[in-house]
């Protein structure tokens, strides 16, 4: 079975089996070949695992690592009520709440994240997202006093965490933690761990929660690692770019699907938790990185800084790379500005692009 169409062609996909010559790298683009794929739908959105043919021995371990991303949302969902996540919004701020070590250990991270991209990933911006989906549902925009109001209950500054008893508190009323922005590569982690750690899993994989954000590990069809294709934001049939994947995670955040419009203004679905505002500073930010949750945060946290404020980020995080596209002069080609990824992991469709600026 070839899974080459089985991805939204908007979003990371597998590329075309057919070759082509890169002309800013001079180089052969790397191709799928045939794959088995399994999925199931979790957390809003479809995951799967795509496999090389010729194991079928691997299938079982498969349909395991999605069960485990099921069990994964029964306590991270932030739309079950009973999950614990739900009930830790609901209490935390009366009294600290003993959590499971995997969700404080969750929590440790999107802190440092925070920390680590001036505040442009937050966790604890769930009351601005409650506020904008509502108004989306209403076809409206929230004022300016509701998104104040809203805003006095976000900051992951008044996220309390305390390691000994393996708790969490939340300092201010009205916090919501919202995973949205982190928990689907929080689960590519987790069963890439399991994988690693089971005999009978295959050692060749990819890896995709949703279609925007992957995990690549071994090989696919005579290359070192998986190749995977990169959606034009404009002209989303198009395929702009094919990345290959060594062993090494994946995500991209963009605007250009999710928005809605509102007296002639365009309103994207990625907040600034800094000002309670969409931003649409960007066409798409792809990350690459060793792990699929920092992947996912990062590249949110880089679209909501711009290109210039996202390259000097980039530049202070370790085994973190970018591909950034800025929205194009009219009538030019998309300019990508690439940080840490090697040119050689690349391979633009010149059609498209200009040759990328890489620092």
């Amino acid at each position: 079975m070839n899974a080459v169409r089985s991805l939204a062609a908007s979003r990371p996909i597998l590329p075309e089996s057919q070759s082509r010559t890169d002309a800013v790298s001079g180089l052969v683009a790397p191709v799928c070949g045939d794959t088995i794929r399994i999925a199931s739908r979790a957390m809003a959105c479809e995951f799967g695992v795509i496999l090389n043919p010729g194991s079928p021995e691997h299938l079982t371990a498969a349909g395991d690592l999605l069960n485990l991303v099921h069990d994964i949302e029964l306590w991270l969902s932030a739309y079950q009520d009973n999950s614990e996540l739900s009930v830790l919004n609901r209490q935390a701020s009366e009294k600290p709440m003993h959590v499971r070590r995997s969700l404080f250990e969750l929590l440790v991270m999107s802190k440092e994240i925070h920390s680590r991209t001036n505040g442009a990933f937050d966790i604890t911006a769930g009351p601005l997202i409650k506020l904008w989906r509502a108004a989306r549902a209403q076809k409206k925009i929230p004022t300016t006093d509701d998104v104040r109001l809203a805003m006095q209950s976000v900051g992951s500054q008044h996220l309390s965490l305390h390691e000994e008893s393996c708790s969490v508190q939340f300092e201010v009323a009205g916090m919501a933690l919202d995973p949205g922005a982190i928990g689907k590569g929080y689960a590519l982690d987790e069963v890439a761990k399991w994988l690693n750690q089971t005999e009978e899993a295959p050692a060749n994989y990819l890896l995709h929660g949703g279609h925007s954000s992957l995990i690549g590990r071994g090989h696919h069809n005579g290359l070192d690692g998986w190749p995977v294709g990169i959606g034009n934001p404009l002209f989303t049939e198009k395929r702009l770019a094919t990345v290959l994947l060594r062993d090494e995670a994946m995500s991209t955040s963009g605007s250009n699907i999710q928005f809605y419009r509102y007296e002639g203004q365009r309103y994207g679905h990625i907040l600034d938790p800094r000002t309670g505002w969409p931003v649409e500073g960007m066409l798409s930010v792809t990350v690459v990185a060793g792990s699929a949750a920092l992947a996912d945060a990062v590249s949110t946290a880089f679209f909501v800084l711009g290109v210039e404020k996202a390259v000097q980020c980039c530049e202070n995080l370790n085994g973190v790379g970018v591909i950034l596209m800025p929205f194009p002069v009219k009538g030019r080609k998309i300019e990508p500005v690439v940080v840490g990824i090697p040119a050689d992991q690349i391979f633009w469709d010149p059609d498209q692009v200009v040759a990328p600026e890489y620092l």
